[in-house]
């Protein structure tokens, strides 16, 4: 019988907010979820077990922002608070990011950045890793889940940084334009490797590979600048992350820091807090 005080799911229409694949003690798929009423507000924690999961076989029907209805269920048993699935049909398909008309706009715009910077040896490089990974960097994510964590969520990312560098050297132009681009493009650009975007369901998870050669994406950018003779970019982009606990190369607590080195942390730090922050808000 089900309880009169909680809302009946069946013929609802519910929005997917997460969900995850996960293994139970014996080793068995389960996935968790977590689906919400169209207007955000009521949220609903659930599982589906191995068994109703056979009859989901493509990925795309989790899709996060996928609206269901639910045509079978069970309601959360005493000490458990997930309502368990059994089936559903898909209402409507969820984004898995941006368009590639919206992709192509701001790689355009991320382009006409790279034009601005005047030192021609930072700006072949940059525009060696873009004719190099620039397909890569238009779908990827910037994040698994904090902000930006959908297709092409790092394109949007980068650009957000780039038009808050620009308004803010606008107002100090002693400061040279071009660096700060240049750590703009790459402070993140090695989660194009760092992590993978499911391209049928949206799913984003970390590349533990890459992880386990490079420890994160700002170890990458730092060793590649400084590598190719671009220290004050490499040491803007060690630094983004502010604190060696948070993932930064270099703590912006160090002493004696010049104060470009603070700047890409806070661009970097606005627009994450700032920009999108799911697909959901897209």
């Amino acid at each position: 019988m089900q309880n009169l005080e909680r809302p009946n799911l069946l013929n609802m229409e519910l929005q997917i907010v997460s969900s995850v694949v996960q293994k139970t003690a014996k080793g068995d798929d389960f996935r968790r979820m977590t689906l919400s009423t169209i207007d955000r507000s009521q949220t609903f924690p659930a599982i589906m077990w191995k068994n109703d999961l056979r009859k989901f076989p493509q990925q795309s029907f989790f899709r996060i922002a996928n609206v269901i209805r639910v045509s079978s269920y069970d309601e959360p048993s005493s000490g458990y608070p997930d309502y368990v699935l059994h089936d559903f049909v898909v209402v409507r398909e969820g984004k898995i990011g941006l368009s590639e008309e919206q992709r192509n706009s701001l790689y355009a715009t991320l382009q006409n950045y790279i034009e601005c910077i005047a030192d021609q040896k930072l700006k072949k490089f940059v525009n060696s890793l873009m004719s190099d990974y620039g397909e890569a960097f238009k779908v990827s994510p910037a994040a698994v889940s904090m902000h930006h964590n959908f297709l092409g969520g790092l394109l949007e990312h980068t650009v957000e940084c780039l038009d808050i560098a620009k308004d803010f050297i606008d107002k100090h132009p002693q400061i040279d334009r071009g660096t700060v681009y240049a750590a703009c493009i790459l402070h993140d650009f090695a989660k194009i490797w760092e992590y993978n975007i499911d391209m049928e369901s949206g799913a984003i998870a970390y590349n533990n590979a890459f992880i386990s050669r490079w420890v994160s994406h700002s170890q990458w950018g730092y060793s590649m600048c400084m590598t190719a003779g671009f220290e004050v970019v490499a040491k803007m982009i060690a630094t983004h992350h502010s604190r060696i606990d948070w993932g930064a190369v270099i703590d912006l607590d160090t002493k004696d820091l010049e104060p470009i080195y603070y700047l890409l942390h806070h661009i970097d730090d606005l627009s994450a807090k700032f920009g999108k922050t799911s697909v959901l808000d897209i």
